[in-house]
């Protein structure tokens, strides 16, 4: 970082230095994101034996038209790589939740399926799953809060996904 006081560019701020109460507030979603995603991780091993990423592949394939979803547009749905992603249902196939096949209507792309052992594994842990998200956020949270939130999360994702400049 610089510490110019000068404006870098004419979308930056004169001082790119966090103010003490953004810096607070920082450190505040840094640790929300750290902290999070590892809590409801170890909810999920403990209560279901799946890790979180494991849990959103099999809802996401549920939600799907005849619970098939491309491997690429399921990895964009759980935030995750095709690499990453490609080990992860091949545990889940190995467990006999999911399957992979090439895709009917274009057999250079991979399909995962999911199957009645894993909407069954899903069906079983969402609800203790549902009850820690509930105790951990919507709870703490007024119906307006956890509106805005959400509105907030989508500006940043946005930013995020936007490129670069």
């Amino acid at each position: 970082m610089t510490t110019s006081k000068q404006p870098m560019s004419a979308d930056e701020p004169a001082d790119p230095w966090l103010t003490s109460g953004e810096l607070d507030s920082w450190l505040s979603v840094v640790r929300l994101i750290t902290r999070l995603p590892w809590a409801i991780d170890t909810q999920l091993q403990r209560d279901a034996e799946l890790s979180m990423v494991e849990y959103m592949t099999l809802a996401m394939l549920s939600e799907a038209p005849d619970r098939t979803l491309r491997m690429s547009t399921l990895a964009e749905r759980t935030s995750s790589s095709l690499s990453r992603l490609s080990h992860l249902v091949k545990r889940l196939e190995s467990r006999g939740y999911a399957r992979r096949e090439p895709d009917p209507a274009d057999g250079r792309f991979t399909s995962a399926i999911l199957l009645p052992a894993g909407l069954a594994k899903l069906e079983s842990a969402a609800p203790a799953h549902a009850a820690y998200v509930r105790h951990l956020v919507v709870d703490n949270l007024s119906a307006e809060r956890l509106r805005r939130l959400g509105q907030d999360a989508e500006r940043i994702l946005q930013r995020i996904d936007s490129p670069a400049r």
